[in-house]
């Protein structure tokens, strides 16, 4: 079997509400575009990604995977993902990971359909169920906070996750007023998005382990291990860094053997796709740490997602972002959360889960070949 064709076809994603998450990261249009990367073979066999995300469109990246990775992969056997990897992941200067992402989860689709399995059973399937948690966006008032969190709590899911207003005085009332109304016995989490310098970091993390919290995500800036070392120190709750900061396998070296963080963390658009998030899972097991995986960006790389938590021990949780409507679309059906409030493991090959190819059509811009 050989590939024959890469292609992106980028198609208009409309009414995207407006959102904010952090002082940087916001979905600031309500229109952006997505891309249906496909990968064809002489056999007929095809796999599908989607490529893009509410606040950075796939036009951007399109251009990256015809011009430097579609000749990596022309005329090679599409089975060949770890040799594959390995040739677009040292094109690092030229190529972000998340176009790597989308070229490596097409691969793995394909490859579910040629062995007539979900992904997760190819990799080794560990469970069939993950518990979920939702993530807020930043909301302009405590009241806010409370009533989303009482509402995810209802909808029987296991977790809220606050990204607060980055004022550590107003996020420790924050956290303070959500334990009150959600009781001692839910799980909560609180990621600062880099929000913090030390000393305030420090008494933001010892107010919510007061209160229970399962753990503190991103307080300091992204790169900073020196203070993140600091911090883990002096602090009971667990801290999680490593979300952005590491874009390959070999980025989180200095993070583990530095002891900056106590927890991992990822998702298969940041870190390059399934192999990649693959690797640092048993890279984390192997120093008897967590990988707690974030969000995927797409609707298809949250499925992807889902697969590695089916596949792995060291994780605990799905994360779903809020609201559904900025981050999902293009799915003909998209992940589905029970009553109980989990997800459950993929049964179709590949992916399992199929791109909405009427509504690429409708909403066609143009194929980038």
């Amino acid at each position: 079997m050989k590939i024959t064709n890469v292609t992106v076809t980028l198609f208009k994603w409309e009414d995207i509400p407006l959102k904010s998450y952090d002082h940087a990261v916001n979905a600031v249009s309500t229109t952006s575009d997505l891309g249906l990367v496909k990968i064809e073979t002489d056999e007929g066999i095809e796999g599908h990604s989607l490529l893009g995300l509410c606040v950075h469109p796939a036009s951007l990246e399109a251009p990256f995977i015809t011009r430097f990775l579609k000749p990596i992969l022309m005329g090679e056997n599409p089975l060949d993902r770890a040799r594959l990897f390995e040739r677009m992941s040292i094109m690092r200067a030229q190529v972000s990971t998340f176009a790597v992402c989308a070229i490596d989860v097409a691969l793995w689709d394909l490859a579910g359909k040629v062995s007539g399995l979900p992904i997760h059973a190819m990799m080794g399937t560990y469970r069939q169920k993950i518990p979920v948690y939702a993530s807020s966006e930043q909301h302009d008032s405590i009241d806010g906070y409370v009533e989303q969190a009482l509402a995810v709590k209802e909808r029987g899911l296991h977790g809220y996750k606050l990204h607060p207003p980055q004022n550590w005085r107003d996020d420790i009332a924050a956290c303070e007023a959500v334990r009150k109304a959600v009781g001692d016995d839910f799980t909560l989490m609180l990621d600062s998005r880099s929000a913090y310098d030390l000393g305030e970091a420090v008494k933001v993390g010892r107010a919510i382990h007061e209160m229970g919290f399962m753990w503190y995500e991103d307080p300091l800036p992204i790169t900073d291990i020196y203070n993140y070392t600091k911090l883990t120190e002096k602090m009971d709750i667990p801290v999680m860094a490593t979300e952005f900061p590491c874009g390959w396998l070999d980025d989180y070296a200095p993070w583990i053997m530095n002891k900056a963080t106590d927890i991992l963390r990822g998702d298969v658009l940041i870190k390059g796709g399934l192999t990649s998030m693959l690797k640092i899972a048993h890279l984390a097991e192997a120093f008897a740490m967590n990988l707690e995986i974030h969000h995927g960006g797409n609707s298809v790389n949250d499925v992807a997602n889902l697969h590695i938590q089916m596949a792995i021990p060291n994780t605990t949780f799905m994360e779903v972002l809020l609201p559904h409507e900025t981050w999902w679309h293009g799915l003909v059906e998209e992940i589905q959360i029970d009553s109980e409030g989990f997800a459950h493991a993929p049964t179709k090959p590949g992916l399992g889960y199929e791109i909405d190819l009427e509504l690429v059509e409708k909403q066609k811009l143009t194929v980038v070949s």
